[in-house]
């Protein structure tokens, strides 16, 4: 098992790192080469191609059934959920089989609305909260996962 991060917009990528040494559990941080990723002991680093699916599709063709993928990347969390591993948010939030399908389904509704010319609101800014609630998710998912 290894974490695979989607490091492109990531705002918990040293939580994730501290956690995942805790439970001995190897990390990879994929990136674009527009984003700089320093050199950490013990973590993986990749830096691909800056278009705007490189990282995903890399970790989409790396991930296997158990890892844990932490991204707020919709198709990413649905592929990778369909390869059997586990999902998280930056926020903390789990996807699973059976809340992806809405999430794509408001997503494309939304992109709808912005071709049409609306306005959508983007995501809340991230809190001292949604860190929180990230920590408190990847240590419980970890721990039900070192339990199995």
């Amino acid at each position: 098992m290894q974490i695979l991060v989607d490091a492109d917009a990531c705002p918990v990528k040293q939580e994730t790192i501290d956690i995942a040494k805790q439970f001995n559990i190897s990390v990879c941080l994929v990136a674009s080469y527009n984003h700089h990723l320093p050199i950490i002991e013990g973590v993986k680093t990749v830096q691909v191609d800056f278009s705007s699916q490189a990282a995903d599709l890399y970790i989409a063709n790396l991930v296997k059934q158990s890892d844990i993928v932490l991204t707020h990347d919709f198709g990413l969390a649905c592929l990778a959920l369909a390869k059997e591993a586990h999902v998280l948010s930056f926020r903390g939030e789990q996807y699973s089989t059976d809340t992806i399908q809405y999430l794509l389904e408001r997503r494309a509704e939304a992109a709808k609305l912005r071709r049409q010319g609306s306005k959508t609101k983007g995501p809340k800014a991230f809190s001292m909260q949604d860190r929180k609630n990230f920590q408190q998710s990847l240590t419980n998912l970890l721990t039900q996962l070192a339990g199995e």
